[in-house]
């Protein structure tokens, strides 16, 4: 691993790239609502040659190949095309190109999310997620691109009477014409037909559920790209961050407590003198309105989880880098590192929330920032090829460069220490520790000038960098290496006394904290957190996943789930325990998964077009198959196990007989209609037919019984039945989409087992909890943060007692208990109050989701 860190020099560089990218995003849009009005035409034109051959009596198959079916309606059985093949592979590809395939099957509409979410604003060690000018663009660009909702009422049901260009242009535009629904999304319409049930569709009323969320658990830690930011308190949790959540984990007792007031990426952290009060850091980020929400420190009690100051609103800019309390003055005041390319250096009296001094302090990356622990008026930073030694006076700070003389000057200095006689000792990313003293004779033959800090001795300490160094209760210190994964204990003359190796699967070491009597915690970049000690080796606290998140299943009857993501890591999760019971490496990233309905395997599709299936108790691999060569987005079994249906980038569904309990596959057909990729698709109970979504925003139905038979005519299924619900459109579940939307804001959807409720993961951190059905627009939900980053699944457990959610970028798995009790009232948008009221209550918001 690479311990080299970007400067901001080159902020400028990524800032135009991102703003180019928006620009090509914003262009793409535009093409996009092109294709998708000429595939709504050539639509309409098969269906009027479909009357028309209907009024003649003509079979298909003995007359003139119709324009519906070299729209791409042809269905393969058992991998033997039907008599439609001659005029279905040349016309195919010509439909497509004029459809949204031809941009979709690239990327698709997702992976452009993907580009715009790894497009950052932070330029610094430690990256964020969003952009915030980023975000704020996508935002204007969906209100622009903006939904409208239409019905439509016709004497004749199986007709989808033209759209008008006011209706498809304007948002807001309604007409009842029959028991339809329209809605446009980037200026395509999606029809919705009112079941049959639904005698008054205007009567019909969409309210709060009485169910809420509560957050339980949260799985995983921030290490890969993050530094100093696990401690032991005293209450013994321990305390570290993912997403926006920062978590106190009490490893005797395996209980959480979560400080919730962030908004946005927690990025450091730091433990006041006192060992009670934190302050930890957020990146900038933008709401679901697309306004920003500003980089600030919030200061909290670790005892009452209560806020008690927010430092920095409207002064940092992109992020907070480092942060640290005073010590010689009992910690009265708070020194920042902003994330901005001059990286602002501000000291502040934190209970007063006074800002007393403000100085740029370099261009190149900042790594760490500390009070002198004797010397108040002393502040240290260090980062890129500098070390600096403040004098902070009033509200005046000066600055001293650390003079390297005649020792290599380091490429970054890492982290920095203080010893007991006060020198300031820093570890770099050569392997060297440098301590630094102040001279404070005049200058003289071979010696410095009065007042600077020059080096007194250096100890080779690492292969690799020093990455972190940690100061003892005894006096004795211990080093973290980045390379070389070793903790080695020194004693107060910094003679190495002991050594120890992390094992190579945990990674590089990026936190180093005393734990009780000889323990000590270690932070790696692979997301772990080890408890151990010199004697005895490690012992596993917490892990997780270390890339995107997206796959996700829960078990169909015991209290599991499973997740699989791009660092290609399936982990199998016990929701009560809250423990790891098994991981496993595939051979490349997992996007999806699936238990049988025996819960005795587990179905894995991967970005290749392979799927995995595993023994769900040993993690054995079972069975390995190949559909196409493009990323597979949902595995869905059939509710008696008897089927399995693969949805995929390649714009099919593969349908596969299913033997042995889910041991045995054969594939039975092929599902071929839609014009862009798959991205969800549900069975009926009676495993007759399955509904799907594409990224073109299609809603289409399917015979499998009758050789994956695509029905035609929709409004036959307007009365159809669902096992489960995870298509995020449909008439039952179109409320929950913004006004405004772009058609990626909502990811992920599920309905309980009990058909109470929906969960939906949309793209701006949110969970929401709906009452089902969501049949009118503008629906009510209560909605919840944790995550920092685009939610990308959720699931509810096979009891509806939990709600499993998981973050993209922020790699974290948050699990929420599904409650009927009254939650404490929302404090309203204000940043000052929005911390939690009750130590896991997460920020709750009864409102409508556009």
């Amino acid at each position: 691993l690479d311990d080299s860190i970007s400067g901001a020099s080159t902020s400028d560089v990524q800032d135009r790239l991102s703003s180019l990218e928006l620009r090509v995003q914003q262009q793409e849009d535009e093409i996009t609502v092109l294709k998708a009005a000429l595939a709504d035409v050539l639509r309409r034109l098969a269906l009027s040659e479909d009357q028309t051959a209907s009024m003649r009596k003509t079979s298909p198959g003995k007359g003139q190949p119709t324009l519906r079916e070299a729209y791409s309606l042809s269905c393969i059985t058992n991998g033997s095309p039907m008599t439609r093949k001659p005029m279905h592979s040349s016309a195919l590809s010509v439909a497509r190109k004029e459809t949204l395939s031809s941009a979709a099957k690239s990327y698709g509409l997702k992976e452009q999310k993907s580009v715009k979410r790894s497009s950052t604003i932070e330029r610094s060690h430690c990256s964020s997620w969003e952009g915030s000018d980023e975000h704020r663009n996508k935002m204007l660009k969906a209100h622009s691109t903006s939904k409208l909702l239409s019905k439509h009422k016709s004497s004749d049901k199986s007709k989808e009477p033209p759209i008008s260009q006011a209706q498809s242009s304007r948002r807001g535009a309604y007409s009842q014409e029959g028991d339809m629904i329209k809605m446009f999304m980037r200026g395509r319409p999606i029809t919705m037909y009112i079941p049959s049930d639904v005698t008054n569709y205007d009567e019909m009323k969409s309210e709060l559920p009485s169910e809420k969320l509560k957050l339980e658990w949260v799985y995983g830690y921030r290490g890969r790209d993050c530094r100093s930011n696990v401690y032991l308190l005293p209450t013994g949790e321990i305390i570290y961050f993912i997403a926006s959540v920062v978590v106190l984990y009490n490893v005797e007792e395996r209980t959480q407590r979560h400080y919730l007031g962030h908004t946005d990426c927690v990025k450091c952290l730091a433990v006041h003198p006192d060992k009670i009060k934190i302050a930890t850091g957020q990146i900038a980020g933008v709401d679901k309105d697309g306004r920003p929400v500003q980089p600030h420190v919030r200061v909290w009690d670790s005892v009452s989880l209560a806020t008690l100051q927010i430092i920095g609103l409207g002064t940092f800019e992109r992020g907070v880098g480092s942060l640290a309390f005073s010590k010689a003055d009992s910690g009265t005041h708070l020194c920042v590192v902003d994330d901005s390319n001059e990286h602002m250096l501000t000291v502040w009296e934190w209970q007063k929330k006074s800002k007393i001094a403000e100085i740029k302090s370099t261009n190149e990356s900042v790594l760490a920032a500390d009070f002198h622990p004797t010397d108040p008026n002393t502040i240290v930073t260090c980062g890129k090829s500098h070390v600096f030694f403040w004098t902070w006076n009033g509200n005046s700070l000066a600055r001293k460069q650390g003079i390297f003389g005649k020792y290599e000057k380091p490429k970054f200095v890492q982290c920095l220490a203080f010893l007991e006689n006060g020198s300031v000792l820093t570890g770099d990313s050569g392997g060297i520790m440098l301590i630094w003293n102040r001279t404070t004779v005049e200058s003289a033959q071979g010696k410095g000038p009065k007042g600077v800090y020059q080096i007194s001795r250096q100890i080779k300490a690492h292969d690799g960098s020093v990455f972190t160094l940690c100061q003892m209760r005894n006096g004795m210190l211990l080093t973290g290496g980045g390379k070389d994964r070793k903790i080695i204990l020194w004693d107060h003359d910094l003679i190495a006394e002991r050594e120890i190796e992390v094992p190579d699967q945990f990674g590089a070491i990026r936190a180093v904290a005393e734990g009780k009597g000889d323990q000590f915690l270690i932070g790696t970049s692979r997301n772990f957190i080890l408890r151990g000690t010199f004697n005895d080796g490690f012992q596993i606290e917490v892990q997780g996943h270390t890339d995107e998140l997206w796959g996700l299943a829960t078990h169909p009857f015991k209290d599991l789930f499973l997740t699989c993501a791009q660092d290609r890591q399936v982990c199998l999760w016990n929701s009560v325990d809250h423990t790891l019971e098994w991981s496993k490496l595939l051979d490349e990233p997992g996007h999806c998964a699936e238990f049988h309905p025996s819960g005795v395997v587990v179905a894995i599709g991967t970005h290749s077009g392979r799927w995995f299936v595993l023994d769900a108790e040993t993690k054995d691999l079972v069975s390995i198959h190949t559909d196409g060569n493009e990323q597979l987005s949902v595995m869905r079994y059939s509710p008696d196990g008897n089927y399995l249906a693969v949805g995929s980038h390649d714009n099919f569904i593969y349908i596969y007989t299913v033997a042995e309990n889910g041991r045995k596959y054969s594939r039975q057909g092929k599902c071929t209609g839609h014009s862009s990729y798959i991205t969800h698709l549900d069975w009926s109970p009676d495993t007759n037919f399955i509904m799907s979504n594409s990224g073109d925003y299609e809603i289409l139905y399917w015979d499998i019984q009758n050789g994956c038979k695509l029905i035609r005519n929709r409004s036959e299924c307007r009365d159809m039945e669902w096992y489960t619900y995870t298509c995020v459109l449909g008439f039952h579940v179109f409320g929950v989409w913004p006004e405004g939307s772009d058609g990626t804001d909502i990811n992920a959807l599920c309905r309980s087992h009990s058909k109470k409720v929906v969960a939906v993961a949309d793209d701006f951190c949110k969970v929401h909890i709906f009452q089902y059905p969501i049949s009118k627009p503008k629906a009510p939900s209560h909605v919840y943060s944790a995550h920092s980053s685009h939610v990308t699944n959720v699931s509810f457990t096979y009891n509806d007692g939990h709600l499993i959610s998981t973050g993209g970028k922020d790699t974290s798995i948050i699990q929420w208990r599904v409650t009927e009790k009254t939650p404490l009232p929302s404090n309203g948008s204000n940043l000052e109050q929005n911390a939690p009221s009750s130590p896991t209550d997460s920020p709750t918001e009864n409102s409508s989701v556009s």
